[in-house]
Parts: structure tokens; sequence; C-alpha cells
């Protein structure tokens, strides 16, 4: 399967620091007319590439400009086919916002339903390219995840150059953060490559936020001009960087001061990204809370990812209310792009899971991001990852183990009923359901839905009705609703059968067949 094209060019100079001192782009006229510069890479040695989105067929003609002699002027022409195959990133095109919508789209407008894995250090060593990295990636395929959150060689919870984070090829950066390492790359290109194949968006962090520390805001722009050159072809969503406004561990300085100097210096980087991707892909930021709060100005970014804590039960109810205060601005669409992984710190299991994903979903979250301990670093078996920068683990389990802890299972189970309905189009009706959950506490249940279609209500086994048997409100007269109800944890549907309200327009739930989360299921009969 072709991703994108590549053309291939070789220098004629004798320039020692190609990757400093050597542009290179090129013209390109599409074949309705309009143009677009497109930014090519230093690849190693005197190989120069350059890489052009597919998604619009027929010919189309370039002229590279260059500040090297043998390189510039060069013309040439290339053919895009349609696409013929089935991966959805190429049906539909890349994943974006389009106007002001709360949602995500497809490039065609096909609403997008994002459901991330945190892949932290995925681009190392420590998960087996040849071996592992495929695996994990098909055990995510079958559970319905389409995006995985993946950092671009400069690494979370470690010091730069740390073993930890080199690939089969070393490290991104010559140690003296003076020019990039391509072979790096190259290695990386296989994992981006193959998630896209597979159908996966790869939501490619540019580095970790105290990395603005470590080398310095005009090597990261440097750092994501190359970023933008080599994948900005793919369709990939780009996020600025993680944790963007934390300092570095047991780092001494004014919390306000780097606050401040934080914030405006993301803001000149997703600024740099938003004006230097000539394909667009999607802009968002991690946070260490709201990612709209990381940059002054949020409007350049497509996506509020939020992170809630990982703190398990105790993290709940402030994750609810940070997720409604979020999505009730009604600027960006929210997902809570990080919240207790599974399993860490011996905590978080598949019931914290449910919760919390169902809850987001129910609140209105555009998406989800899970995690699971021993995924997100890349703990090997016999080789876990260690001690983080503040002298302590956040655990040890493998990742094969963690692969298969059953909180991803049951997430992707939910996800793939859920996105069965027009999901873009539901609001939030706790008046439908009786107890609403107040979100000051796990005390109730919640509902969502379309007047008049459907209405899907979460009753969670922690803070729900015991028995299952509640009421449902305000049913409307000239409507026959069927009732079914849906397992979380075994994925199956048992269909129940026809709803007769009373006079008030109240219908009563049967009690329910065990006593553990359930999804209630009111759809409208044609």
């Amino acid at each position: 399967m072709e991703l994108f094209k590549e053309l291939t060019f070789t220098s004629k100079s004798s320039d020692h620091d190609p990757f400093n001192y050597v542009s290179l782009s090129a013209l390109f006229t599409r074949p309705d007319g309009s143009s677009i510069s497109v930014t090519g890479f230093w690849a190693g040695g005197d190989t120069y590439k350059l890489r052009y989105d597919i998604s619009i067929p027929g010919k189309h003609r370039y002229i590279t400009v260059s500040s090297d002699d043998s390189l510039n002027g060069i013309k040439g022409e290339i053919t895009v086919r349609k696409y013929t195959g089935d991966n959805p990133l190429y049906v539909h095109g890349a994943i974006g916002r389009k106007n002001k919508d709360l949602y995500l789209r497809y490039k065609d407008g096909t609403p997008f339903y994002w459901l991330a894995d945190t892949w932290w250090m995925g681009l190392t060593d420590r998960l087996d390219f040849n071996k592992d990295f495929g695996k994990l990636t098909e055990d995510r395929v079958k559970k319905g995840f389409n995006v995985v959150q993946i950092v671009a060689g400069l690494y979370p919870d470690m010091l730069p150059f740390d073993e930890r984070g080199r690939n089969e090829a070393g490290f991104p950066w010559t140690a003296d953060f003076k020019s990039i390492c391509p072979e790096y790359f190259d290695m990386a290109d296989r994992r981006i490559f193959h998630l896209i194949k597979k159908g996966i968006t790869p939501c490619i962090v540019g580095s970790w936020g105290f990395f603005m520390k470590f080398a310095g805001k005009e090597t990261l722009l440097k750092h994501w001009k190359y970023l933008i050159a080599r994948w900005s072809a793919l369709p990939v969503a780009w996020c600025i960087a993680g944790e963007a406004n934390m300092a570095f561990y047991n780092e001494n300085i004014s919390a306000e001061e780097h606050l401040r100097r934080s914030r405006k210096d993301w803001n000149d980087v997703t600024l740099f990204v938003k004006n230097n991707d000539p394909f667009k892909r999607l802009i968002t930021i991690h946070p260490t809370n709201n990612g709209h709060e990381q940059i002054e100005d949020e409007t350049l970014l497509d996506l509020d990812m939020l992170q809630t804590g990982h703190g398990g039960f105790a993290s709940i109810v402030p994750q609810m209310k940070q997720i409604k205060h979020s999505v009730d601005r009604k600027a960006l669409p929210v997902i809570n792009s990080e919240c207790n992984y599974e399993g860490i710190c011996g905590s978080s299991y598949c019931d914290v899971q449910r919760y919390v994903y169902l809850s987001d979903f129910m609140l209105g979250a555009a998406g989800h991001t899970y995690g699971a301990n021993g995924i997100w670093q890349l703990n090997g078996i016999g080789r876990p990852y260690g001690p983080s920068p503040h002298g302590s683990t956040w655990g040890d389990t493998n990742w094969k183990e963690a692969a298969s802890l059953p909180g991803s299972g049951q997430i992707g189970s939910c996800k793939r009923f859920l996105t069965s309905f027009e999901w873009w189009r539901f609001q939030s009706h706790p008046e439908w359901v009786e107890n609403p959950c107040s979100l000051n506490a796990c005390d109730g249940n919640f509902c969502v839905g379309i007047p008049k279609e459907v209405r899907i209500i979460f009753k969670p086994n922690l803070g729900g009705s015991f028995w299952g048997n509640i009421e449902i409100r305000g049913i409307e007269k000239d409507i026959s609703y069927m009732a079914s109800r849906f397992d979380p944890i075994l994925g199956k549907e048992t269909v129940i059968g026809d709803v007769i309200p009373d006079e008030s327009g109240v219908w009563r739930m049967p009690k329910v067949t065990a006593f553990q989360d359930w999804l209630y299921i009111l759809k409208a009969k044609k």
C-alpha cells in the first residue's frame, strides 16, 4: 500500500552541515491549478527527500527550490491514482475538525470518534519492531482503537539521551542538539507507517514539555520543521508537546514565571506548526491539566486534550467535573487524553476504566484515550523501565500483560456499540432518567440521546441503582420504543422488548440480570 509519493534527490554540494544550512522545498501545482509548497528533509549523507500527500488523484507538477544549486529548479510530474482499498484513513482522509464542530471528522466529513492508546515510548527499541510492534498494533485494532499517542524521540520520564530512549539507530539528535539523526527517523518510519497501514492515526507528540529547557525553543522549532517535512504527507495528527507546562522534576523555579514563559514558548511552537504544515493536520497539545490553558491562543488548537489524574476512584469525581467544564465551554472538541492508566501503582483496574470512559462519553467528550501501566513506558519481560527521575517507579508490569488487561477490551466493546448510533448528535438529558449523577459523587445514572430517536442510559454499579429497575422518564407519547440492555463487560446486547410507558410518560426498566455496570438503550421503532 502506497502511503505517499516520495521524491529522492542527490546533492552535489560539499556542505558539511546539511541539516542546518541546506534548505529544500518544492512548489506543487495540483490538477485543479492550485499550488502548495512542501518542504523536504535531509535523509543523511548527500540524500534529500520530499514526501507528498496522495489524497487528490491526478497529475501534479512540481519545481524544487533550494539553497543548494544542485537541488534547485528541478522539475517533474507525479501521478496520483484514486485509492481503491479499505483503509479508513485513505477512504475518508486524515482526521481533523470542521468549522466549529465539537467532534472530529475525517477529511470527507465522516464523523470520527477518537479512541486512543498511550504508547509514549513506542518509537524506542523497548518494543521490538520485528517481533512485538505488530502484535500490539493488531491487538488494539481488534479492540477498536483508532489512534496511538506516541512521542517523536524526546521522551517523558527521563533526561535527554537516557539509554532507555534509544531505538535501533540510536537517538533522534546528536548529543549537543546541533543536528538531527536521520537514521533514528528511518527506524521510526517503520513504526509510523505500520500504524497507518492498519488504519490507526499516529498522534505524534513532538517532545515532552521539559525539553524546552533541555533543547531550547530554536532547536524544538527545527525538530518540528523536520517532523512536518518527514510525516505531514501522512494522515497523522500533531500534538505539540506532552505535559507542556510541566517543569522538570524537582526544578526549583517560580511557578508563576515558568508558566508565563512556557505558555508563550509553546504558543510560538504551535503557531509555527500551524503556519508550516502544508497539509494542515489536526493540532492539539497534551496538558498537565487542560490543553487550552497550555498556550496563549487556544484558537490555534483543533482539539482540547485533558489530563484528569491517576488517582483511581479518588480521581473520578474531579475527572467528571473537569470534563463537563471543558465540554460546556463549547470552544473545542474535548478528549480525556490521559487518565488512570490501568494497573498504575496497583490500581485503576477495569471497573475504573469503564466508569471513566462511559462518563466521559455521557458528558459529551469527542473521544477518549486509554492507557495501561507497562505500555506507556514499554516494560519488557525481565526488562522493566525502572525509576523515573523522581526516584520511584510506576510499576513493573510488562507490556504483554498490560495489553491483556480487560479494561482495554471492555472500552473497545463499548466504543464499537456506542458509535453504531449517530453519537455526534447526542445531547445530555439527565431529566430522562431517575437519580441522575450529581457529578459531586458517584451517586447516580447518566443519560444521553436524541429526542424521538434514541436514548442511552449508563447505570453504573458504582453509585448506580443496585437492582437496575430505574425509571426512564419523559417518554414521548407519539413514539414507540424498543428497549435493550448492553453488557459492557461481555460486549453483548440483549433485547428486552417494547417500552410501554404510563400516562405520565414513565417506564421502569426491568431488574438487571447481574449486579454490574449496564447500558440501557431505548430505540424508536420505525
